[in-house]
């Protein structure tokens, strides 16, 4: 059996909110794998436990850029150790200018970024200038470089969450609708298909094991699971969704109603994925008393 340790018992409870004590006993059911153990939590508390996912971990901006016929495009994520380095003129200036020289020079990985031109300096060479400006590590995390099928619009929320859309036949005011939309519900995918398979099993082992406990008969377990499962593409596909501007109408009629229809989108938010250094300064002050 996996050793369980306090700092996994803290990182399951700030994934989840759920009590200590539950989260230990998870982690000792799941054998030390977390996942797991976020799974069986979820079965014990409902989806609350499943908060990590839009969890912040880092900090930074997120940049866009759409040329101006509207059919290239670029997201880029660029991370930085402080909020107060994000806020910084210089800092939101290079990433933007980045977005800017992925579309123009038509870039298509970070370390092909790194050697590109601007201003007669290499992306590399600013970065460092930069660093030395403000102290603080910075690097250009992930980006993505789009050709549009239709037209691109993009919604940057606080400079720390992005979305960028690829439009058919649709016209400025409901692209940057539809964009403000996914920044706000945040969909997995535009409809079932684009749901990965394993996404959708862990819903039904978490709703069969809910059924089970709530002592619902064994011949209508797989009903319950699939009107659960059917619920929750429902609110994580983006057509079904009702439009966050008018609840009554869902994106997919908005759509229809526009003669419109969506190719790809892409959402980014700072850090996501990224797991943040958590300082244990009551430690580190008993640890310097005994010193």
């Amino acid at each position: 059996m996996a050793e369980i340790t306090a700092t996994m018992v803290m990182k399951l409870r700030g994934q989840t909110d759920a009590p200590m004590m539950d989260c230990k006993k998870a982690l000792i059911e799941a054998d030390g794998d977390m996942s797991r153990a976020e799974e069986i939590l979820r079965v014990r508390f409902g989806n609350k436990a499943s908060k990590a996912a839009g969890r912040i971990a880092a900090e930074g901006v997120i940049s866009a850029f759409i040329s101006k016929d509207g059919k290239s495009g670029s997201l880029l994520e660029v991370n930085s150790e402080t909020d107060f380095c994000a806020k910084n003129e210089e800092f939101i200036n290079f990433s933007n200018k980045l977005a800017q020289t992925i579309v123009e020079k038509d870039v298509g990985d970070i370390e092909s970024l790194s050697s590109q031109q601007i201003d007669n300096s290499s992306v590399e060479e600013l970065r460092t200038q930069l660093i030395g400006k403000i102290g603080e590590n910075i690097s250009a995390r992930r980006f993505v470089n789009l050709k549009a099928k239709g037209s691109l619009y993009s919604y940057i929320h606080g400079s720390k969450l992005g979305v960028i859309l690829d439009l058919e036949s649709g016209n400025e005011e409901l692209g940057k609708d539809i964009a403000m939309h996914i920044a706000a519900t945040k969909p997995k995918a535009i409809d079932k298909s684009g749901v990965e398979t394993e996404i959708i099993e862990t819903e039904r082992r978490v709703a069969i094991e809910k059924a089970k406990e709530a002592g619902k008969p064994e011949d209508m377990l797989s009903k319950i699971a699939e009107g659960s499962i059917n619920k929750f593409l429902k609110e994580i596909t983006l057509l079904n969704q009702p439009f966050v501007k008018d609840d009554k109408v869902t994106i997919d009629t908005l759509l229809k109603n526009n003669n419109a229809s969506i190719h790809s989108f892409n959402i980014y938010i700072v850090g996501d994925g990224i797991e943040k250094k958590e300082e244990d300064f009551a430690s580190e002050v008993a640890a310097a008393s005994k010193g």
